[in-house]
């Protein structure tokens, strides 16, 4: 799982660059509404890096880590679609980009609900 620690870590760091950006180079540039959208977006982006460097941490004490690994997969995918789309609609006022946000919200909920089933201990027989 050495590669979803690192795959975490760059993403956990891209989100405190990203907030940095917004916070020192996009506050007088940006309404108040899409400084809004792009905390969102830094967020979410971060709660989530975090997810995932736990499910690196903890997939080999789970007894399913095939479900924990598409948990991983599915919190970096709702990273991309979520935060991604958050990051380009408050930079563009580009409002069809709101729609793309939903799917990644559905990603992360699916990727917890993995991880949620991977943990959970198998049926004695």
């Amino acid at each position: 799982m050495n590669k979803y620690t690192k795959i975490g870590a760059l993403a956990a760091m891209l989100s405190v660059v990203l907030g940095a950006f917004g916070a020192h180079m996009l506050e007088d540039r940006l309404t108040a509404d899409a400084i809004d959208v792009y905390d969102t977006a830094v967020q979410y982006h971060m709660f989530h890096a975090v997810g995932i460097l736990l499910i690196a941490l903890l997939i080999d004490r789970l007894p399913s880590p095939k479900l924990a690994l598409w948990g991983a997969r599915l919190l970096l995918i709702g990273i991309v679609l979520f935060s991604g789309s958050l990051y380009a609609l408050a930079l563009s006022d580009v409002k069809i980009l709101g729609a793309i946000t939903p799917i990644g919200g559905v990603s992360f909920i699916a990727g917890w609900i993995c991880v949620a089933l991977a943990a959970r201990s198998p049926k004695k027989p």
